[in-house]
């Protein structure tokens, strides 16, 4: 099953299981269980515990999503990836399916 994370219309198609409420000001990581290899696309993602694929299909979700441990939280990972502020919001969705999946947790 792949679960895949966008940054158009369909911000994030992810069949992952219920996890804790995003929220835009607090810090997040990536997993530990969790790989991220770079692709002219995005990023394949892939987590050694539930053995799922997913897809980072913008690069600049990509950096976002691998620099947030360096930021004190999500919307500022969001802004110093430089989104423009009218796509925020659909990063910022796109956090909250990852957070849900599995893919980053808070630290």
């Amino acid at each position: 099953m792949s679960t895949e994370a966008s940054v158009d219309t369909t911000v994030l198609n992810t069949g992952g299981a219920a996890g804790s409420s995003f929220d835009p000001a607090a810090p997040y990581r990536i997993s530990e269980s969790v790989s991220v290899r770079p692709e002219p696309f995005g990023a394949l993602v892939y987590d050694f515990v539930t053995r799922k694929l997913s897809f980072l299909k913008t690069p600049q979700l990509v950096e976002v999503v691998t620099t947030l441990e360096q930021h004190p939280d999500a919307r500022s990972a969001v802004e110093a990836a430089g989104v423009p502020e009218a796509q925020h919001e659909a990063y910022l969705t796109a956090l909250a399916g990852l957070l849900k999946s599995g893919t980053i947790v808070a630290r």
